[in-house]
């Protein structure tokens, strides 16, 4: 093996452990370049179990190999394809197994969006500070809205998609489209005009035409999206009358409108979604408002039923009641005979002197008597069944005088005799209704 050569100045070159040399041209790398802002096109991406992703920027006149880590891998908002030009942010150095030069990607955006992002990161501080996307200026959306205003571009496959979904869930809800540019030159101020419109509609008397607002649109690039992150249709989604949702994109994406709606959905079908309960589920509470109502009639019923069978306890045969009156009026007239016959006695037993007190002491005791009688007659009138009778009620018996109380005891064919308050007939059971 050849010996090193000296150098110019006649010293021999440094000998390096390989880990060392790598080391070392990483520091000088590091110190050197380190961070930098590369764009090149994407070649061989690929995701690796551990979340880790690998892949190779290129341009006409070189390569290099790249690696980003899983934390940063999560903080992408779209996956590269191969071809897809891009611009990184990150570390460069050597990847000491293997002595390469890589980089290692801390930030990974589509050419030319950095300046997109830093006006994005801009308005939306600006926008926060104003209280704008203030959680306690959102409203809730309407459980059953009377209807809905949709802006959005008819040539859209979003629009296709939300009233499929509106369709199938509430098709007994109408629907206001007004249509609108949602990309390019102009798209922010045509949106704003429709919202306008929409917001006229919601503003119409006591029975607003709209009263719940979707603002969608499909994916797209940032470009795509970007005229929903004006300032001034921001703040004309902030003057909404009533709660407005937006479906902008695909789940990664955001922008300054979703921040200021009402409510933000992940699609424009989850926009849809959100907006309206399917029928199905209001069917089932109708259902149970049905069961609930019928269980509080039926109990009402019931105990209006158990009301009457006592006030029928308490009035009774109507037979029975007059006998017993008689056998209380009996003992009132057997009473009255015997003290009239005992104050008899004691008067004619009594002196001479007070004999001649017989006759007015007789009718005073008469007099008495008879207004006691007449009392019990007022009492006994107050009692009688007749009266009951003459306000339409009837005392139903069989044949053989037992009383008629309840249906059960009642079958087809069977006679029966009524007892009204003039009088009595005859009837024969045709029919029996039941509870």
């Amino acid at each position: 093996m050849s010996r090193p050569e000296p150098s110019e100045s006649g010293t021999l070159p440094r000998i390096w452990q390989v880990g060392a040399l790598c080391r070392a041209i990483a520091d000088a790398l590091n110190s050197r370049f380190n961070p930098v802002r590369v764009v090149g096109e994407v070649s061989g991406f690929a995701r690796a179990v551990s979340g880790h992703c690998y892949f190779s920027l290129k341009d006409s006149s070189g390569q290099l190999r790249c690696a980003m880590f899983r934390r940063a891998a999560e903080r992408m908002a779209w996956v590269p394809r191969d071809g897809d030009l891009v611009e990184v942010t990150g570390t460069v150095g050597v990847y000491e197994p293997r002595g390469e030069l890589q980089l290692v990607v801390d930030s990974l955006a589509r050419a030319g969006q950095g300046t997109f992002f830093e006006r994005f990161a801009q308005l939306k501080e600006q926008l926060s500070k104003e209280g704008l996307f203030d959680a306690r200026r959102k409203r809730s959306l309407p459980p059953m809205p009377r209807g809905i205003g949709v802006v959005t571009s008819t040539g859209a496959a979003a629009w296709h998609d939300l009233v499929t979904a509106l369709q199938r869930r509430v098709p007994h809800i109408p629907v206001v489209l007004v249509p609108s540019l949602v990309q390019g030159a102009g798209a922010a101020q045509d949106i704003i005009r429709a919202l306008e419109s929409l917001y006229l509609l919601s503003q119409g008397g006591r029975a607003p035409e709209v009263d719940l607002i979707l603002l969608v649109r499909g994916g797209g690039s940032l470009e795509d999206l970007w005229a929903f992150n004006d300032e001034q249709l921001a703040r004309a989604i902030a003057r909404s009358p009533v709660p407005l949702v937006s479906g902008i994109g695909h789940e990664t994406d955001f922008t300054i409108a979703d921040f200021v709606a009402d409510l933000r959905a992940p699609t424009p079908t989850a926009a849809a979604e959100l907006a309206s309960l399917p029928t199905a589920a209001i069917l089932a509470d109708l259902g149970e408002f049905q069961r609930r109502l019928q269980s509080v009639m039926q109990h009402g019923v019931d105990r209006e039923a158990q009301h009457a069978d006592r006030l029928a306890a308490r009035l009774g045969r109507p037979s029975g009641f007059i006998a017993r009156q008689a056998v209380f009026l009996t003992g009132y007239a057997h009473r009255l005979r015997s003290g009239l016959q005992a104050q008899m006695h004691s008067l004619m037993t009594k002196p001479q002197q007070h004999r001649r007190t017989l006759p007015a002491a007789a009718l005073q005791a008469t007099r008495l008597r008879r207004e006691a009688l007449g009392a019990l007659a007022v009492r006994l009138e107050a009692q009688n069944p007749l009266r009951v009778l003459e306000r339409g009620y009837a005392w139903i018996v069989q044949e053989d005088g037992r009383s008629v109380t309840t249906v059960r005891q009642a079958q087809v064919g069977l006679r029966l005799m009524a007892t009204l308050a003039d009088g009595a007939v005859d009837l024969e059971v045709l029919r029996v209704h039941s509870d």
